[in-house]
């Protein structure tokens, strides 16, 4: 069951979200119009499984662009839920914005709840009856801040649609792909590309998008759902609470993802600050590849110096691709990388397959001795195989973890990722002395 939440800008709709879903996920702040995009937050009572959709402040005689694309989502949640809850405040009274939204909800054909918010404690109750004028039946005192009053309102949301179907919550098996980077790259522009339809805010306006959004959608048979980010700017600019708490939203973003799209400017090429991002991405332990959107546009840059520039600045080497969320080119190919770097990075490569692998790496290149100081015998790779996935790790048994040099296992990673296209997907290898086998290695190597 879908649950539209709707309001007139600064009257609690996300802190009432939040405290119904028994979470942090949508940004309160205290200024109005935080909340842009619509976000669809799970939750249950009593058994029953609950969508609830955050949505933007509703101000109907703002004529301002952003304003305008704010009510169209709201438009799309309310056509999309199964009810609605109309949140107003208490201490402001009604005001003519909520006889606007109440006048817009009579014409929606799913059923409406006012719930009267910002009632703190007992004697602010009578508040609530001053809504009956909304004309959308018995107002519900509620508070976000102290919970007042919202087991009542779950209680009358289950009520109001008793037969209502049961929605697919999302394949749990879904790729899970971030859409991460510096602000007003195109991030919102890409996601709409690949849903096909307008389903986060577009403008020219750095800092549009303020939330984590999370959408689902299916390319060829496989479900991913999308992570669109807020972009990420240079810790030094994060200076307001805003920015702070959504640039924290988009980092926890990367670390609940198997794949993360850096999206770059291309226009610019790859900034120093895109290289921060990825670095973060892949500390995260996500699949990364780098997206230089606006192509169409890009004629002066030099994609082979961009991709040279990526492998030798980011240890995990990713992928650069290239696309243009305006005209569509390479978009699908971009849903075809993500699904492949996840199969990379949740696959596992059999046993005698990784043993082929290491005698090739010693054909190649000769382990190093060890001199003196290390008993003067060569370092010996005598067996590799998988311990684990997301990401994967290796071990591979040496005769003695004291001659494995830094640069010899940079050689044995990255030869890894070129045999078994591991491109851009964190990579941990331990080595293990064979004496250790049955316990655990003396020391390890992560990528």
């Amino acid at each position: 069951m879908k649950v539209a939440i709707v309001g007139y800008p600064n009257v609690g709709k996300s802190s009432l979200v939040n405290r119904l879903t028994e979470s942090r996920e949508a940004v309160v702040h205290e200024r109005p119009g935080v909340t842009r995009d619509r976000k669809e937050l799970q939750t249950d009572w009593n058994g029953r499984p609950l969508t609830l959709i955050d949505t933007g402040g509703v101000d109907l005689e703002d004529r301002a662009e952003l304003a305008r694309a704010v009510h169209e989502q709201v438009r799309a949640a309310l056509a999309d839920a199964d009810a609605a809850v109309l949140v107003v405040d208490a201490k402001a009274g009604p005001r003519p914005g909520d006889y606007e939204i109440a006048d817009l909800l009579r014409r929606v054909p799913a059923p409406v709840l006012v719930a009267v918010n910002k009632v703190d404690s007992a004697r602010d109750i009578p508040l609530a009856a001053e809504f009956h004028s909304l004309g959308l039946g018995e107002p519900i005192a509620v508070s976000a801040a102290q919970g007042l009053g919202t087991g009542d309102l779950l209680d009358r949301i289950v009520e109001l649609v008793p037969d209502a179907p049961q929605r697919d919550a999302g394949d749990e098996d879904a790729v899970r792909l971030a859409i991460i980077g510096r602000p007003n790259v195109g991030k919102s522009s890409l996601v709409n590309r690949f849903a096909g339809a307008d389903r986060v805010i577009v403008s020219p306006v750095a800092g549009t998008t303020r939330d984590a959004i999370d959408l689902a959608i299916e390319f060829e048979g496989r479900g991913l759902i999308l992570i669109d980010t807020a972009g990420l700017r240079r810790q030094a600019k994060v200076g307001e609470s805003i920015e702070y708490y959504t640039s924290l939203r988009s980092r926890r973003a990367a670390e609940r993802s198997d794949v993360a799209f850096v999206v770059c400017d291309a226009i610019e090429g790859i900034t120093a600050q895109d290289l921060r991002i990825a670095e973060l991405a892949m500390r995260s332990g996500c699949a990364t590849g780098l997206v230089l959107n606006k192509w169409d546009l890009a004629d002066a840059i030099d994609l082979e110096h961009e991709r040279a520039r990526a492998h030798q600045k980011l240890r995990l080497r990713p992928r650069v691709l290239t696309a243009s969320a305006k005209s569509g080119r390479n978009v699908q190919r971009l849903l075809v990388e993500a699904i492949a770097l996840a199969d990379r990075r949740a696959g596992r490569i059999p046993t005698p397959q990784l043993n082929r692998f290491l005698s090739d790496v010693v054909a190649i290149r000769q382990p190093p001795a060890g001199g003196p100081s290390r008993g003067g015998h060569r370092l010996r790779l005598l067996f590799m195989t998988q311990t684990s996935e997301r990401p994967p790790r290796f071990s591979i048994q040496v005769n003695s973890r004291a001659r494995v040099t830094r640069d010899y296992a940079y050689f044995i990673e990255n030869r890894l990722r070129d045999r078994f296209r591991l491109e851009g997907v964190p990579v941990i290898i331990d080595f293990v002395e064979r004496s250790e086998r049955r316990g655990r290695g003396r020391g390890r190597r992560a990528a």
